[in-house]
């Protein structure tokens, strides 16, 4: 702790007078469409207002027309009555915005009126009513088909991205150390947070101790440090050096800090709002079936109208007209009806009314298909976007690599194992979480992690070591120092020892290295770095008794023993290169955006298959580079950009809405809170699985095992129901 101080937190009076002007500590969700709002928006629809208009009509004409054609005239009234309930159904489903449903109205309404003609004035009794029921009946099936399974995918949607508000929160509150629930924390509150914990709030730290924040879900960057020393600030960082934002997660270290802002007004709540404006458009096949409804429609009608012309023109051709008697103009006034009634039985007949069922049909297979492989459309529409989908924006952290770091290569001395084990544990603070013994998980500092879960694999227990073992002092890493190290008993070699991790050329500098050793050294790491792996050396010095290991927060001696180098990495998706030329096979794009540096994102690239020795600097982009071009630069170029590295919050945002202008129908990957903007413009918006809530409510689609073979897999099958739905397309134009 840099200094220490005494806090008094906030009264409980204080605690409600700020909660009152500054609002609750949780995140406004989006409003929901009710039941009711949805029965109301389609009751006041024009359809449903034509429809009603027609019944109130309907009855004036049967009250007029009662003397003449008795009690049966009422049935006329009725059944257009009991067909607006039917069409107030399909409205409810949906079924008034889309072109193609709103055609099949149209042929029920008037194929119901030539039925209630031929019933009422014809006798043709009840079978002339089964070609209105047939169309009727395809209507509400395709319509509550889709309603049903999308209503229930979001309820699976909404209860796996619940946002636990209740975890409590260490609070100091009238001068006593409390815990309270995460949506009861108030600005001005004082917290206290630690390890492995979420920050409740966007807050400002008071106090810290080797303070690091893993701020991916909002900024990109897995590690940031984090203090309250301006002489240590990182100019570069996206946020001050001494704030620490709600969402994210204490990494290491140690912190007392003021909350500033709660819920909405948060970082995680401002994009979380900037989230919900919808951006997405129409999808290829709602266009495609938007142009068939059209051409459908016109040709029906320029048909109609034809037949209509036609069949007058012969009736005077043949000579049949006789307008001197009225005899005469009623059989012209039943000649031109019976034309009409020709004329709508061909626009009726022209409707595919199979078409919009076998597209639903088709849409719910692909969906149920994709929920059983690890993924979870929220509509039914985003299966085929997939499909027609033609360039992917994809994370690198988790989606292409494991998200897990790993040991991926040792150059070690010739030391003990036994040894090696104890500089390892003893020299670490991160812990591993043995709850699913085939997922073991990392708690802590990712690089410390991986070292650990190398012992572990060694067959070493770090908990039983560290309890073994007496820590006398350490001190901890710091970015100015680039190491951390630790001053134990050893029970290995029975002696006070000193041991230090950290960047491997400072520790060479502190060793006993012959030239020959460091320029091997040197030759091994630029062979690392050149992977894209981070390396860690580790070294150690038996000390005497009195001997003053620190001065002025560093090392006070030199002279250790260097034991080796650890080549630390994200290892690559075993199936993630396979899926990449699948996609790249299928004349699908890939772009990665990262916040990782040019040097790693171009080595997962050609480990994936994606950067090849052709590709050059017009294939790359830093975020820096990228802020700097205009967007009529960028145009022109953004085809060719298979990497953006160094990435900022906004630019896959961008990037996303640039590639829309070039006529691309883009997919776009995201985990974190700062991807929530991408996922909304993009066409269809991916969200991971262990991603953040903001991040899922802004997306199409929930890939639940993170994987970027999934979201291959999810194109495929959306590009199999397009077959299909052509299929279907190209039937229903060949019957009409």
């Amino acid at each position: 702790m840099e200094k220490k101080h005494h806090y008094t937190g906030l009264t409980d009076a204080q605690v409600l007078e700020s909660r009152q002007r500054y609002g609750v500590n949780v995140l406004t969700p989006p409003e929901k469409e009710t039941i009711w709002d949805t029965l109301k928006e389609a009751c006041t629809h024009w359809i449903s207002i034509s429809m009603f208009s027609l019944v109130a009509l309907s009855v004036v004409v049967a009250g007029i027309l009662v003397g003449g054609m008795g009690p049966i005239i009422w049935s006329m009234p009725a059944i257009i009555a009991l067909a607006t309930v039917l069409i107030l159904i399909v409205g409810f489903f949906g079924g008034f915005g889309d072109p193609l449903f709103k055609i099949l109205i149209m042929a029920f309404v008037l194929s119901m009126g030539i039925s209630i003609y031929e019933y009422c004035w014809v006798g043709t009794g009840f079978k002339t009513f089964f070609e209105p029921i047939g169309i009727i009946v395809a209507l509400i099936l395709a319509t509550s088909i889709a309603f049903v399974l999308e209503r229930r995918n979001e309820k699976t949607f909404q209860s796996l991205n619940v946002a636990n508000d209740d975890t409590l929160v260490k609070v100091i509150r009238n001068n006593n150390v409390c815990q309270v629930p995460r949506k009861d924390i108030v600005v001005g509150d004082i917290v206290l947070l630690e390890t492995g914990e979420e920050i409740p709030a966007d807050c400002e730290l008071l106090q810290s101790l080797n303070l690091n924040v893993n701020e991916s879900s909002l900024t990109g960057e897995l590690q940031c440090a984090k203090t309250t020393d301006k002489a240590c600030f990182d100019k570069e960082a996206t946020y001050p050096s001494n704030q620490i934002m709600k969402g994210t997660i204490i990494l290491e270290g140690y912190c007392v800090a003021k909350v500033t802002k709660v819920g909405d007004a948060t970082e995680s709540g401002k994009v979380f709002e900037a989230a919900q404006v919808e951006e997405g458009g129409k999808t290829p096949l709602s266009e495609e079936l938007d142009k068939l409804a059209d051409l459908i429609t016109k040709t029906s009608y320029v048909f109609a109208v034809l037949i209509i012309i036609g069949r007058i023109g012969i009736y005077f051709y043949m000579g049949n007209a006789d307008f001197s008697t009225g005899e005469g103009w009623i059989n012209f006034v039943t000649y031109v009806l019976n034309t009409i009634m020709i004329a709508v039985t061909l626009i009726v007949v022209a409707v595919p009314e199979g078409l919009p069922m076998s597209v639903t049909l088709s849409l719910a297979f692909s969906m149920r298909k994709l929920m059983k492989e690890n993924t979870l459309p929220r509509t039914m529409h985003s299966c085929e976007t997939m499909g027609a989908t033609s360039v992917i924006c994809t994370d690198k952290t988790g989606t292409l690599t494991q998200n897990r770091m790993q040991v991926a290569d040792t150059h070690l001395e010739d030391i003990s194992n036994n040894l090696l084990a104890e500089m390892i544990a003893i020299n670490t603070t991160a812990n591993l979480d043995f709850t699913d013994l085939k997922n073991i998980k990392a708690v802590g500092n990712p690089t410390e992690c991986a070292l650990l879960l190398w012992l572990n694999s060694k067959g070493f227990d770090y908990i039983a070591l560290r309890e073994k073992i007496e820590v006398i002092d350490r001190l901890p890493f710091s970015t100015e120092n680039k190491y951390m190290v630790t001053v134990a008993k050893s029970v290995e070699l029975n002696k006070k020892v000193a041991y230090v991790k950290g960047a491997p050329e400072i520790l060479l500098g502190l060793s006993n290295v012959s030239a020959e050793q460091n320029q091997a050294y040197s030759k091994q790491l630029l062979d690392y770095q050149n992977k894209a792996m981070r390396t860690l050396g580790l070294a150690y010095i038996v000390l005497d008794e009195n001997q003053e290991v620190f001065k002025d927060g560093k090392l006070n001696m030199e002279g250790f023993t260097f034991a080796g180098i650890f080549a630390i990495s994200d290892p690559v998706r075993k199936e993630v290169p396979a899926a990449i030329k699948e996609c790249l096979d299928a004349g699908i794009q890939v772009k990665i955006v990262t916040g990782d540096t040019s040097g790693t994102a171009k080595e997962i690239g050609r480990q994936i298959g994606l950067w090849n020795d052709t590709d050059g600097e017009k294939n790359i982009l830093t975020g820096v580079e990228f802020a700097a071009m205009s967007d009529e630069q960028l145009v022109d170029r953004v085809e060719d950009v298979k990497i953006l590295s160094r990435a900022r919050p906004n630019d896959k945002e961008r990037l996303v809405k640039l590639l829309k202008q070039k006529g691309m129908v883009v997919a776009a990957t995201g985990d974190g809170t700062n991807d929530a903007p991408a996922l909304n413009a993009a066409d269809v918006g991916l969200s991971m699985g262990d991603g953040t809530a903001v991040a899922k409510e802004a997306s199409d689609m929930t890939i639940q095992d993170n994987s970027f073979s999934t979201i291959a897999n999810a194109v495929m099958w959306g590009r199999s129901f397009i077959r299909i739905s052509s299929a279907s397309c190209f039937s229903s134009l060949l019957s009409m």
